[in-house]
Parts: structure tokens; sequence; C-alpha cells
């Protein structure tokens, strides 16, 4: 352990934008993390990106890709930076075009040779490109080539003002990665493609419907693959679906609040999140501004265990460190990350006391250097 750096990149809302309250990022700001004591230094910043609202760390090629989500553009953009493993610092490669508006969440298939990207869409959907997803090619220096293939959502869902359109919220392969799922807040579904990990083809194979109006927003594979969890952003709860690999077939199982019965107030969830061995489940709650800790049984079956206050206000995404024994939590607003400390045993979270300003944080990532 003593030969490893652990950095931790924030992104956050730099310009005004009709859902986030504040825009006082500044850029991606670079930490370094202390995987000891969980304590967090200021290391450095990124300027000149426009909302770079989602962040992911690609480890194969020592990258950070970071998405741009801007009203009024028909396409985000996904834009690639080196990371220095001895400084933790960025360094501009190149961007590409998302082929759709608010793109909202990227992250690699198992092998590491492409970017899944999630179009969320607030574009009327006769503006082109309007594509729900796009798969972009990642070149050996961590760079991103155009995309190579991409697919379409239809349809609504029972809220007029939420779910008007499809609305892609999170992307991610099978563990297997064979097929590609997306879960779209828009339709109430996870939508499941056939994807083909040479050439990045897509083909539509399938669907999973939610409860209606639950809008899933973000999901979880099971460290083991035969399950997936995801968090349901209007519903306040979370789906748990039975999944066999071969075929991609998801079968729910149950969906439960995220929230105690005297939780009393509005209330949306954000990221979610596994241990690592799949015993327990984190969940955010924006408005009721707590983290949901929940317990895995070995059929799946969840258990709320407790709610812990989130410090952090409208915890809008968190991440769970390397080391498995922290958890950082985004105040998205009140500009702040809070660190707390994970019991592995119990699941529990505790605050350690620290917190570092940062202005409208959104995402937060870490990288872990030998």
């Amino acid at each position: 352990m003593s030969g490893q750096r652990t950095y931790l990149y924030v992104g956050g809302a730099t310009r005004p934008t009709p859902y986030y309250p504040t825009n006082n990022a500044k850029g991606i700001s670079i930490f370094t993390f202390d995987e000891t004591s969980g304590a967090i230094a200021p290391s450095g910043l990124i300027e000149g990106i426009d909302n770079p609202t989602w962040i992911s760390v690609d480890a194969k090629h020592k990258a950070l890709h970071v998405t741009s989500e801007v009203v009024g553009w028909n396409e985000g953009t996904a834009s690639a930076y080196a990371i220095d493993p001895l400084t933790g610092n960025l360094h501009y490669i190149n961007k590409q075009a998302t082929l759709g508006s608010i793109t909202a969440h990227s992250s690699r298939d198992r092998t590491g040779n492409f970017l899944l990207v999630a179009n969320y869409s607030l574009m009327p959907e006769t503006e082109l490109p309007n594509k729900a997803i796009a798969i972009l090619p990642i070149r050996e220096d961590g760079g991103l080539k155009p995309s190579v293939s991409d697919a379409t959502h239809s349809g609504t869902g029972p809220d007029p003002e939420r779910q008007e359109r499809p609305h892609p919220h999170c992307v991610k392969t099978t563990p297997d990665n064979r097929y590609v799922i997306v879960s779209d807040l828009g339709l109430d579904l996870l939508v499941i493609y056939r994807f083909d990990s040479q050439t990045g083809a897509l083909s539509r194979a399938g669907a999973a419907s939610l409860p209606p109006g639950a809008g899933p927003r973000h999901f979880v594979f099971h460290p083991r693959g035969h399950f997936v969890f995801v968090a349901n952003e209007m519903g306040s709860s979370v789906s748990s679906f039975a999944l066999e690999a071969e075929q991609a077939k998801l079968t729910a199982l149950a969906t439960v609040s995220t929230l105690p019965d005297s939780a009393g107030t509005e209330s949306f969830c954000s990221e979610i999140a596994i241990s690592g061995d799949g015993s327990y489940l984190y969940v955010a709650n924006r408005g009721h501004d707590s983290i949901a800790v929940f317990s895995i049984d070995s059929e799946g079956g969840l258990t709320l265990e407790h709610n812990v206050p989130s410090i952090g206000k409208f915890p809008r995404h968190f991440a769970i460190d390397p080391s498995g024994n922290f958890l950082v939590v985004t105040g998205q607003n009140n500009d702040k990350l809070v660190v707390f400390a994970i019991n592995r045993d119990s699941g529990e979270l505790t605050p350690t006391g620290i917190e570092v300003d940062v202005g409208t944080p959104t995402c937060v990532a870490f990288f872990q250097a030998e």
C-alpha cells in the first residue's frame, strides 16, 4: 500500500442550468486521497470545460472521461484527459460529440475498448441527432474516436412532466460483456441490447419494466453477476432483478423504499453503489438528504438497515474509495464533499468529520496509481 497514490476527481456545474440552483464549479477539481485516514487535499484544477457533470476513470488507459451536459446543445460532448500517475494531473487529449442532448452518464465495456454514453435528452425528439446512447471506441492513449453505433428510444411514461419522452440515465455492459443495459427514466424501462465487443455494434434484445412512475436512474450489478439493483429517482425506491446472463433476462424480484416511514419530505434517489463483497447496497436520497444502507441476502432480497444523514445537501453522487473503507458524498447544494467511514462488517456509515469545500459538485471518481 505504501507505493500507491490515490486521486479523487470532482466534476460540477460551471454554467447556469435550470435544474441546478448554483453553478459554482470552476472545472474538474483534483484532490489527493488518503486511503488510511480518508483525508482529502486539493491538488489542482482543470478549467476550459463546460458543465463537466459526469466523470469516470479509465484505469486501463490511465485516462479520465468527462461528459458535458449543456442545455440548448443538440449534442453533449465526451472529453478525454490523460492522468499523470505521479501527480494526478490531467492533460487534455480530445473530445467527441455524443449524438444526443444532456449527456448524463458514461461507462466502459468490460474490455475497456469502448466508452458507452447515455443522453438524458431534453431537446424535442424532432431535433437531430436525438440518440439515446452511443458507443465510442477508445484509442490507445485514452482518447476517443467518433461513435460507431447508437440507438434511439421512443415512448412516454405516466408522469406528463418528467416522462414526456425517453430519458436514458445510465448505460453499462453486463458482467459477461455480451449485452448493454440502459435505464430509461422516461419510459420506466431497463432496455437491453446485444453488444459486439469487437465492433461496438448494438441490436435491441428486449426490456424489463419498472413500476409505473418509478423513474429508473442508475443501477449496479451484484459482484457475482446474478442480480441487478436499480435506484428509482422518482419513486424513492430500489428495484431488484434476477439476471440470467446467457439471454440477459431480467426477472423483477421486489421494489422497496429508500426512505424511512417518518421521512415526510419530497425526495429523489440519485446514486447507487454496492460493497465489494455484495453484502450491502447504498443509495443517496436528495431532499431527504440521506444515504440509505441496505443489507442484501442470498436471494437478492433487500432490508433497509438505516438512513444516515448525508451532511452534503442534495447528495447527487457518491463513490466508494478503492480500499472499500470510505464513501465520499457530493453535497451539490452546499458546495461540499463529505467523507464517511464504512464498517465492512455491518455496512454502517460513520461521518469522519472530513469535509472539503468545492463548488456545486455533481460527481466524484477515484484513480489509484501504483
